[in-house]
């Protein structure tokens, strides 16, 4: 025999035992004006709790569950800069020719406000990235990403990563990178067609990487000052940055 849900077992028992109280109330005092007044009353209710529950308490219970998640993608967001991905901007914007066309725009500074990092992301949004692998240093390169492959995979294991499909399509495209450089033999005797297509997986990094690096550059400002002057001390396309507070 097929299974009743428990759900709908609890919902007929409730019905039944106020359907019991109320039969029960009649019994006691014989008024049955009484019974239907606070019947009707209390169906009359139900539309305004409903309300009440499932869509306001509901929507703000929520939304701070949501706040509470994307705070910890961004603690996790913060963990591969740390430990990847500012050092994978050093690497390829230092093999960005056209670098300085864009190198002054990503000099973040203190006095930034929300519309500052909106008119430096459309600006980038039209740069042309690109990077000249054969004067890149490939082996070092991959000895890098060899070595955080394991951070990396532990990262991935994050469910709050649903939350956020573009740095979630950033670590994808490193892991491709990761997996093609790993898996030639001596970078530096590649035929042309080779380094162009390496320079591709290159690039579609490099792209992400930059826009989600100035997201979370905008999000330290706003909500953690101490670690966004961290940042900008540290900023890889910053050519005077350094750690040491002057």
């Amino acid at each position: 025999m097929r299974r009743v849900p428990w759900t709908l077992a609890l919902g007929i028992g409730l019905v039944a035992l106020s359907a019991i109280l109320y039969l029960l109330h009649y019994a006691i005092f014989g008024d049955a004006h009484h019974v239907f007044i606070y019947l009707v009353g209390d169906i009359a209710f139900v539309p305004i709790e409903v309300l009440l529950v499932t869509v306001i308490i509901h929507r703000l219970l929520g939304d701070r569950e949501r706040r509470t998640r994307l705070e910890k993608l961004n603690m996790v967001i913060g963990a591969f800069f740390s430990e990847v991905g500012t050092k994978l901007l050093t690497y390829f914007s230092d093999f960005d020719p056209r670098l300085s066309d864009i190198r002054e725009k990503l000099v973040v500074k203190d006095d930034w406000s929300h519309e500052e990092f909106r008119r430096v992301n459309t600006r980038l949004r039209r740069y042309e990235y690109g990077v000249d692998v054969q004067k890149a240093n490939l082996e070092a390169l991959r000895n890098f990403l060899l070595e955080k492959r394991d951070f990396m995979l532990r990262l991935l294991e994050n469910p709050n990563l649903l939350e956020h499909e573009s740095f979630t399509e950033l670590l994808r495209g490193v892991f491709h990178l990761t997996e093609e450089v790993a898996s030639r033999g001596d970078m530096g005797k590649l035929p042309e067609s080779d380094y162009l297509h390496i320079a591709g997986d290159i690039e579609r990094v490099y792209v992400r990487l930059v826009h989600t690096w100035l997201d979370y550059m905008e999000h330290l400002k706003n909500s953690y000052p101490y670690l966004f002057s961290l940042a900008m001390r540290t900023n890889p396309f910053d050519l005077e940055a350094s750690p040491v507070v002057r």
